[in-house]
């Protein structure tokens, strides 16, 4: 699946959560993310992503192994994803320590999540907030089917009518990865 996403810069964040609240519920999660490369940064070079993310909820909490492939968006820097549920996130860790990876970088998101129907579609909107770095933040996903042809730019044109909706404008929208801002944060 190919992840089609746009993520913007929030000026407004409560009246953004007032419009996504009119069209459902939120829910509160932090997400724990590791992300993983060789010794050579070969991932990072060929623009991938491996990642360990735990997600707790208000009553559960799950964790996910997520590999991104390169972008097949330069605009917006939607990129393949491959993702699966995992059961024992410390032996995840040490699988792939074991297989020579090692983690680059890990953070905290503290997000709200909505489930949307829109334009046909099915998209999760996440009010993002991480503490290293200022602001809030608004991403809007839905995914295209990579073998069946799916269309990324019509999928990414139906993700900009919802931010349009919700009061993101063009000028918002930002492709800057949380990892490379949270490293630059680190750095100072």
């Amino acid at each position: 699946m190919i992840e089609a996403e746009l993520k913007a810069y929030v000026r407004a964040p409560e009246e953004v959560m007032r419009r996504l609240e009119a069209r459902g519920t939120g829910r509160a999660e932090v997400y724990q993310d590791t992300y993983y490369d060789d010794p050579s940064g070969g991932l990072g070079d060929r623009d991938e992503e491996l990642r360990v993310r735990t997600v707790h909820g208000t009553d559960t909490t799950r964790s996910v192994l997520t590999f991104k492939g390169a972008k097949v968006d330069e605009a917006s820097g939607s990129k393949p994803e491959h993702e699966t549920g995992v059961d024992d996130p410390d032996a995840v860790h040490k699988l792939l320590r074991g297989l020579g990876y090692a983690p680059v970088i890990a953070f905290e998101k503290r997000c709200r999540n909505y489930d949307l129907e829109a334009r046909g579609r099915r998209m999760l909107a996440t009010l993002v907030r991480v503490p290293e770095i200022d602001g809030t933040f608004l991403e809007v996903e839905t995914l295209v089917d990579e073998d069946e042809d799916g269309d990324v730019t019509a999928a990414l044109d139906d993700v900009r009518v919802v931010l349009a909706e919700l009061g993101i404008a063009d000028e918002d929208l930002t492709t800057e990865l949380y990892t490379d801002a949270v490293a630059a944060h680190r750095a100072r």
